[in-house]
């Protein structure tokens, strides 16, 4: 497994993430406030991806693919894929094995409305 540091109480950052430590609570602020206010449900996969269905709007989709390629940029072991279909948005994530304890925290903010 990864390990990770804690930045504040109850939040996370992969030690492989290269985003300089002063710009990481403004990321994860990011996140919480897509996963607030986009993500509608979600399916873990399984272990190792999930993907959250999101409001299936323009907007919502031009965020999410912005904070994904950021995102990457830093933490190139996420592999994003945001996908339309039929008049719906998700976005998956996947990780490899190594990283699974990040998709997990990952999860769990959204599964909390992300708040740490």
């Amino acid at each position: 497994m990864t390990e990770t540091k804690n930045l504040v109480e109850g939040s996370w950052v992969p030690q492989a993430c290269t985003l300089p430590t002063a710009e990481q609570p403004l990321r994860l602020a990011e996140f919480g406030e897509l996963w607030a206010s986009a993500v509608v449900g979600m399916e873990r996969v399984d272990r190792l991806r999930v993907r959250l269905e999101l409001r299936a709007e323009p907007a919502v989709a031009g965020r999410a693919a912005d904070l994904m390629v950021r995102e990457n940029r830093c933490c190139s072991f996420f592999t994003f894929s945001l996908i339309t279909n039929g008049g719906r948005l998700a976005l998956e994530v996947a990780v490899p094995a190594g990283h699974v304890d990040v998709l997990d925290a990952l999860v769990a903010r959204a599964v909390s409305g992300g708040r740490s």
